[in-house]
């Protein structure tokens, strides 16, 4: 029998090659097949989520579409024995918000391979704090550490540091002991930053070196990078010797004009972060630390909630980077 029950959910068309959004009414049969049925409880706001809703085919192909690559909740009905009703987890990457139905409705049906317990030390709102942008912060943080980074006097560089995966890194980043240096083009938001745990702040000018050299003097003792473009070449001339950078985003830009010389005169490490698609025992261990020994006690001062209702204008904002935070999707009201 058809599922008839009827659930509320942001939908964006396609009309005419212009695209709108609204927020509308689904029914539970209008999912796409999966093994667990969800009802979603919070979500939150990503870039990704920003470009779907705006009808960018590099993310979304199809429309009518409700975006939302993050989302958690409880499971309501499984198809699968090691997923019961009741349980409360979580679901960030893989493809869902991206040409699968998302977060952004009350309810998903997703593959149970997507799912992830909710950890213990977590509620379900501080879990979408974090979102895809902590467990991003968090993924870079571990590769980094795989690579031999740990606390010392190094400065340990987060750009775009006032955006949902630079706050979460300077967070996490100072909750494990290391020495955070925040950059960041938000000179009022220098306060914002010191309380998340960040030592120094700089301007984001003077990690955008132009003048184009091969070396710079070194600096970093590890790079946690968001915005991709000059930026990036410009931590990696500054990386100290035998150091990583580790490359999560692209809000500058997703090309990077850059010499060897770093690679092979200090030998440093260009980590590409995946979030969408790790192995489930990786995204275990991402979300086993932050809800544990990485757990930022700042999380509140992180979220910025709002309803469904509220969340195109923060999407509007989101694509003219005057987002700090993270803004997390109250599903429920």
């Amino acid at each position: 029998m058809p599922d008839k029950r009827k659930f509320k959910a942001m939908i964006i068309k396609e009309e005419d090659g212009k695209f709108f959004r609204h927020i509308g009414e689904k029914t539970v049969d209008e999912l796409p097949l999966g093994d667990v049925l969800i009802r979603v409880l919070y979500s939150s706001l990503n870039y990704k989520d920003a470009l779907s809703a705006a009808g960018n085919k590099g993310v979304t192909r199809r429309y009518p579409h409700t975006p939302g690559i993050d989302a958690a909740g409880i499971v309501e009905e499984s198809t699968v024995e090691q997923i019961k009703p009741g349980e409360k987890v979580l679901v960030t990457g893989f493809d869902l918000g991206m040409n699968t139905s998302g977060g952004f409705g009350q309810y998903i049906r997703v593959p149970s391979e997507w799912i992830v317990g909710l950890p213990e030390g977590l509620s379900l709102k501080e879990s979408m704090i974090y979102g895809t942008a902590g467990f991003t912060a968090g993924l870079s943080l571990l590769r980094l550490e795989y690579m031999g980074l740990e606390p010392s006097d190094d400065e340990i560089l987060v750009t775009g540091a006032t955006g949902g995966v630079g706050s979460l890194a300077v967070a996490i980043l100072s909750n494990a002991g290391y020495k955070v240096t925040a950059a960041t083009g938000k000179a009022d938001k220098e306060n914002y930053l010191r309380t998340l745990g960040a030592r120094i702040i700089l301007d984001r000018k003077d990690v955008d070196n132009p003048t184009g050299k091969a070396l710079q003097p070194p600096r970093w003792g590890g790079v946690i990078d968001s915005v991709g473009g000059n930026i990036l070449a410009t931590a990696l001339k500054q990386t100290k010797y035998n150091c990583s950078v580790a490359a999560c985003g692209l809000t500058q830009s997703p090309l990077i004009n850059t010499w060897v010389y770093p690679f092979i005169l200090r030998g440093v490490n260009l980590l590409g972060i995946d979030s969408a698609h790790c192995s489930i025992e990786t995204r275990l261990e991402v979300w086993n630390n932050l809800a544990g020994k990485w757990k930022s006690l700042t999380l509140d001062l992180i979220k910025h909630e709002c309803v469904l209702e509220e969340l195109s204008e923060k999407i509007d904002l989101i694509l003219q980077g005057k987002i700090t935070g993270r803004v997390v999707v109250n599903m429920e009201k």
